[in-house]
């Protein structure tokens, strides 16, 4: 379905049907996807200039348009990065997009199973533990319900990255929406899938007592933007992003 927004070629007939009824639904997710995925090479590229050269993509779904590898490799062929979804589909055509791509690889594995990602061979294999990682969660914490305690999930991997990672995260937002877009969200939720909206200081606490990069937790049009003009029909509302460093 995200692949479907972005206008990318990597879909099938059911996600298009299933995009466009979740359009229907929520005639703004369009756009908000679009804005997560530029929020996404941002964040990425920006890491990369900075030095970074491992990324942990968590429930990436299909590495396809401009995604983590494609940005990161940008800056250095040698960028390291694992991607990790839960779907079987998604991962075997994760996998077969990324053949011939030694640095970069896909696992199947649930991402709350913090010990099971970690201590996965293909991922032992890729990353190297002792330098820097990038732990990414964009857009994918709103599908994690409180009952799965999506912070302490986020805090286990920080615990288990070195000194000098970075931990970059997107997330739906509940605060100041329009009533139309509070439906449009909860319509969406029972129709499609859990979809559950935190207000900012419920998000910014999932970053616990790490260092927000400047400008800190932003709407994602304004993390380190590469331009103030607003896009054609004004700006989404797409919830906050934000970028820390583990000391």
């Amino acid at each position: 379905m995200y692949d479907v927004h972005l206008g990318g070629s990597h879909n099938f007939q059911v996600d298009r049907e299933l995009a466009e009824k979740a359009a229907e639904l929520m005639p703004s997710l369009p756009a908000v996807l679009r804005a997560n995925r530029s929020f996404l090479r941002r964040v990425v590229h920006h890491l990369a200039e900075l030095g970074v050269r491992q990324f942990l993509d968590l429930g990436s779904g299909i590495p396809t348009v401009g995604n983590v590898h494609e940005i990161a490799q940008r800056v250095d062929p040698e960028c390291r990065v694992v991607y990790v979804d839960n779907d079987l589909v998604a991962v075997a055509h994760s996998q077969a997009i990324l053949r011939g791509n030694d640095p970069a690889t896909a696992i199947r594995a649930d991402f709350r199973d913090v010990e099971e990602v970690l201590d996965h061979p293909e991922v032992r294999s890729t990353l190297d533990f002792d330098r820097p990682v990038a732990v990414l969660f964009f857009a994918v914490l709103h599908f994690v319900p409180d009952s799965d305690d999506p912070a302490g999930v986020v805090a286990r991997y920080v615990d288990r990255v070195p000194s000098g990672s970075y931990l970059a995260i997107s997330h739906a937002c509940s605060d100041g929406i329009p009533e139309s877009t509070r439906e449009a969200a909860e319509l969406y939720s029972r129709r499609i899938g859990g979809f559950h909206m935190r207000p900012k200081e419920q998000i910014a606490a999932m970053f616990g007592d790490l260092e927000l990069l400047p400008p800190g937790l932003v709407d994602l049009a304004e993390w380190r933007p590469d331009s103030w003009e607003l896009p054609p029909g004004g700006k989404p509302w797409t919830g906050p992003g934000g970028v820390a460093r583990k000391p």
